[in-house]
């Protein structure tokens, strides 16, 4: 059975591909969403003005040749990732503002636009009995509205959750207690140069994934430098090595720093995912790394940090100045860890302006870095928990060669009332790049700021 699922606008401003998400099936977009949409893509509010154009424009490529009674009946759907063109279903327009309110549908009043777009769903079930009609929302009161209006059908939009609890996140290591070897029964162990690497049987840890950390109570620590279906790779790591490294004159204060500092240096992961409660150092490793890059190594020309700033931020564009001096009240807390990482010097201020010339530290906006392509860069995603995955996955393939990307968040702190954990785009690609064999997860879970930050991030 063909089933029908009418959208509400915040399905589409949350994914704006989500036409393409209900397979065969027959996707209706109501004439007041594209109203709704219409008055949000002009708004102040840069990321969701953007992803209500963005759909807008998705919209309008697959109904630009169609004719209304087409439009009204049902577009095919394509898309390139389809073989030879097969549709994935159809996409209409549902003229609202046509609805016959004398009919035995149980309509809403007309008042709010929410009610609108229910009584869509609800002229549809009545006019279709034997369909499966399906209103999609992100809206839980709008759901329960719909429930009570006699709609048999209502659901959250899920394409974008990609776990059913937060707690099941991969956290990039594995506590063993007691020793790693006494789950071992076989292992062959080579010398690969200068590093030691055990092969053991897949089995044994089934769950684990590429550049993942284990460690146990005897002081072994393993990175999984590999795998196929029936064999795991797990390259030797030096516990008192990893804890004595040093970047930008910062030494590691527990285990998850070191094994997040020996991430970060790794020439063979250009996406490093770092995530942590607030004063776990996720902000004072990742600048250290990139100091300590593009100084001492000369691995990158340039430093690029870049956050995405509230919608109350929007207004700072009439202020004079550069973009850099603009983003930097949002951006203080680089400056904060730039001083920590030169308290120690005669004139820490000096220190600060030179090391920012000499590392071409960069603060930019998100809202300018579509388009760009970013090379011979260290580029960190700061306070990625309030960013969608279609804003993150824009943001990630921007990065071009010679360039290495460190997204941070805290899953604890999402400011976008558009996101829950389960939903951020720092959850999304957590999951999607964890078997990536160039990319690295650390949670660090020790909050190092002070003991009463601890206490408040535990208790409040």
């Amino acid at each position: 059975m063909t089933k029908i699922y009418v959208l509400d606008t915040n399905v589409l401003l949350n994914d704006p591909a989500a036409i393409y998400a209900f397979n065969e099936h027959k996707v209706i977009i109501p004439m007041t969403v594209l109203e709704e949409l219409d008055d949000i893509k002009e708004r102040r509010d840069k990321d969701v003005s953007r992803e209500a154009r963005i759909a807008i424009g998705t919209i309008d490529r697959l109904l630009a040749d169609a004719t209304t009674k087409q439009i009204q009946e049902g577009v095919e759907i394509y898309t390139s990732i389809m073989d030879e063109g097969t549709p994935v279903g159809t996409l209409a327009i549902f003229p609202d503002q046509q609805l016959d309110h004398d009919s035995a549908a149980n309509f809403l009043t007309r008042d709010l636009k929410d009610n609108k777009i229910i009584n869509v769903a609800l002229s549809l079930q009545y006019h279709n009995p034997d369909h499966y009609v399906c209103l999609v929302t992100k809206d839980i009161n709008m759901r329960l509205k719909a429930k009570g209006s006699g709609l048999r059908h209502v659901e959250d939009y899920r394409r974008e959750k990609i776990l059913d609890d937060i707690d099941l996140l991969a956290k990039g290591h594995d506590y063993i207690e007691g020793s790693f070897w006494d789950n071992v029964a076989n292992v062959e162990t080579v010398r690969e140069g200068k590093q030691t690497v055990h092969h053991m049987d897949r089995e044994l840890f089934p769950g684990y994934f590429p550049n993942m950390f284990v460690h146990d109570d005897e002081g072994f620590v393993g990175m999984v430098a590999g795998s196929s279906d029936d064999s795991l790779a797990i390259r030797d790591l030096n516990e008192d090595r990893l804890m004595h490294q040093e970047l930008w004159g910062l030494k590691p204060r527990n285990l998850e720093q070191a094994m997040a500092c020996h991430m970060l240096r790794s020439p063979d992961i250009d996406l490093s995912i770092i995530t942590g409660p607030a004063g776990s150092g996720k902000t004072l490793l990742a600048l250290a790394t990139g100091l300590q890059a593009i100084i001492e190594d000369k691995k990158y020309n340039k430093l690029i940090v870049a956050r995405s700033t509230p919608p109350i931020a929007e207004e700072i564009g009439f202020l004079p100045g550069t973009e850099e001096e603009k983003m930097a009240p949002w951006l203080a807390a680089f400056d904060d860890n730039l001083e920590i990482l030169h308290s120690g010097d005669e004139c820490p201020m000096g220190s600060m302006g030179y090391v920012k010339e000499k590392a071409n530290i960069q603060f930019k906006t998100l809202s300018f870095m579509r388009g760009r392509s970013i090379n011979n860069a260290y580029v960190i995603i700061d306070e990625s928990q309030n960013l969608t995955q279609f804003q993150l996955k824009s943001i990630i393939t921007r990065v071009g060669q010679n360039s290495k990307i460190v997204v941070l968040g805290n899953l604890s702190q999402i400011d976008n009332k558009y996101l829950t954990p389960l939903t951020s785009g720092l959850t999304y690609i957590v999951e999607r790049f964890k078997s990536f064999e160039h990319a690295g997860i650390m949670h660090i879970s020790s909050i190092e700021r002070s003991r009463l930050a601890a206490f408040a991030e535990e208790n409040l």
